[in-house]
């Protein structure tokens, strides 16, 4: 069997005894969580996520970039169309981790790792790569640094470490910025 026939075995599973056609195109938590695509830190399963409770987008090391502010940019447009507003009483969780396979791309390609970030060679020194600890402040502050990102939200910066399973609040929640009416 190949794994494809295996993942439409477990959708039709997932279809009969999982599906629910109530959920809704908003959190029901009013939470977006920021993390990477490492198959090891899957919010749903680190955090004991429910289907529908978060909003969940994943990059290489889930580092504030351009495209992400593009989206972050972009989601109170979606959530307006859905009839809802985006900012205020919303949680903007940054899920960072240890043992990122972002340092490999700092140490085998980080001219490829700045363009990616979106900044200068040299600039990517600075960026705390291999510190999830204090790379996850760091992109905090700059999202807070970032008027272009609507204000409104409770930001939180986590480390999820993969050997024990266990998270770390290393920013407690706080508010990004106020929002601004528009």
């Amino acid at each position: 069997m190949t794994f494809i026939e295996t993942l439409q075995q477990r959708n039709d599973a997932f279809a009969a005894n999982g599906f629910s056609a109530n959920l809704k195109i908003i959190p029901s938590t009013k939470t977006l969580i920021i993390g990477c695509l490492d198959p090891r830190v899957d919010p749903m399963d680190v955090l004991g996520l429910k289907p529908g409770e978060a909003a969940i987008i994943r990059n290489i090391g889930g580092r504030i970039n351009p495209a992400l502010v593009e989206t972050m940019i972009l989601l109170p447009v979606v959530t307006k169309a859905a009839g809802q507003d985006m900012g205020p009483g919303w949680n903007l969780i940054i899920l960072h981790h240890t043992d990122c396979g972002i340092k490999g791309c700092y140490k085998f390609a980080p001219d490829l790792l700045a363009s990616h970030l979106g900044v200068s060679r040299e600039e990517l020194d600075l960026m705390a790569i291999t510190d999830p600890h204090k790379a996850v402040a760091m992109d905090i502050a700059a999202y807070r640094a970032n008027t272009a990102i609507p204000g409104g939200y409770m930001v939180s910066g986590l480390v999820y470490d993969v050997l024990t399973g266990k998270i770390e609040v290393v920013v407690q929640p706080c508010l990004l910025r106020e929002a601004v009416e528009s």
